[in-house]
């Protein structure tokens, strides 16, 4: 089993010497912002130099969040970068009906893709959007504008919605969503605790905009000593004995536990 990205890294298109910098920073996937983190002065600049960055293999996995697929920036965003060797994917912004996902899987034949969520309409179509295409594999929340959206305000208002996203990913055979950004680059402790948290809803991993969040996602995202001896304990009694059955701790094991300690080990492998 290959183990999933943990960390996404957001670097500002129009900024070639910040993207350089992202590429070393030990990041699963950088992703290229041609949206929010542009100016619409220099969107086009941003596209330039982001084609110019993907004529290439890149040393690390690199995606694109192009900008939202109703704006007139769009259709050249995936003119420019669609086709090139260093895309690994694309992520697209206030998506909120799968005729867009669509429209994308066929103007970027064989090219990932992953729809945000980041309003009401958006949510309220999670499976839907996550179905759309073949080519489509993951969805996220976009917490800021949804926040902006539904008027709500901090903490765990936005916990139906995550659920909502980590449910629909899985009912469309997705893996487990990553978590929207901690918008505050310098409250360290404030994000390890909301990665807890989001853990505990079923993400996995989380996007980061300054590379000092890296370790801190992830350090919470990657299973304790304890739980890797709790899923080794667990496979080695699933070895031996087939079917439902109880260790000696205590804990019955059937095949969902199973797979679960598979996903636990799997993290432990990572380069």
């Amino acid at each position: 089993m290959t183990p999933p990205p943990l960390t996404w890294l957001y670097a500002p298109g129009d900024r070639p010497d910040v993207v350089a910098k992202a590429l070393t920073c030990g990041a699963d996937v950088v992703i290229v912002d041609l949206e929010d983190a542009v100016a619409p002065d220099r969107k086009e600049y941003a596209r330039a130099a982001t084609a110019e960055l993907l004529s290439a293999p890149p040393p690390v996995p690199v995606h694109v969040r192009v900008n939202a697929l109703d704006s007139g920036w769009a259709a050249a965003d995936l003119a420019a970068v669609a086709a090139l060797p260093g895309l690994s994917g694309l992520r697209l912004p206030k998506a909120t009906a799968p005729r867009q996902v669509v429209r994308v899987a066929r103007a970027a034949a064989g090219v990932p893709l992953y729809p945000l969520l980041e309003s009401a309409l958006g949510v309220e179509r999670a499976y839907l959007i996550a179905a759309a295409h073949p080519a489509v594999r993951g969805i996220a929340l976009g917490e800021a504008d949804l926040r902006a959206d539904l008027g709500v305000s901090g903490g765990t208002g936005l916990d139906f919605c995550r659920s909502r996203v980590v449910v629909a990913a899985r009912a469309a055979g997705l893996a487990p969503p990553c978590q929207s950004v901690h918008p505050d680059t310098r409250d360290l402790a404030g994000l390890a605790a909301s990665c807890a948290h989001g853990r505990s809803l079923g993400f996995l991993g989380r996007a980061a905009i300054h590379p000092r969040q890296l370790p801190v996602i992830e350090r919470a995202y990657l299973p304790s000593t304890a739980e890797l001896d709790a899923a080794e304990a667990v496979l080695k009694a699933a070895a031996v004995e087939q079917g439902a059955l109880a260790l000696p701790d205590g804990r019955f094991v059937d095949a969902a536990v199973v797979a679960a300690a598979q996903r636990t080990l799997s993290l432990s492998r990572r380069p």
